[in-house]
């Protein structure tokens, strides 16, 4: 008998696996949690192709404004020193514009205290 045991099980085993690698595995050998794991996931992979050309469009979009902020900013810097060059010429014609001014100025001044002295004489 003991030998029967040790021959029966393992055959039985085997032959249990055969006829489980046999039986066919389609929907209908399907349990309802199976059915909706699978429902499941081909709902998400529809989703995830549905949203995959949007995604694509908004970051191309995304990109090229980045690219045109940087743009701008260039654009702005660009402008910014200028303008602060202009200033720099525009506050040196200024003093020379003073200074001229001022020696003119001076000379009048000048001119008008000698006047002032040759008159006390």
């Amino acid at each position: 008998m003991k030998t029967t045991n040790m021959i029966g099980a393992p055959l039985l085993v085997a032959v249990l696996a055969v006829l489980a690698a046999c039986s066919p595995r389609d929907e209908d050998a399907m349990g309802p949690a199976q059915k909706a794991g699978k429902a499941m996931d081909e709902a998400g992979d529809k989703v995830a192709r549905e949203l995959r050309a949007p995604l694509e469009k908004a970051d191309e979009a995304a990109q090229r404004a980045v690219e045109r902020a940087e743009e701008a900013r260039d654009r702005l810097a660009e402008r910014t020193e200028e303008a602060r060059e202009k200033i720099k010429d525009a506050t040196a014609e200024a003093g020379r514009g003073l200074e001229k001014a001022s020696v003119k100025v001076g000379e009048k001044v000048e001119r008008a205290g000698e006047k002032m002295q040759e008159a006390a004489r």
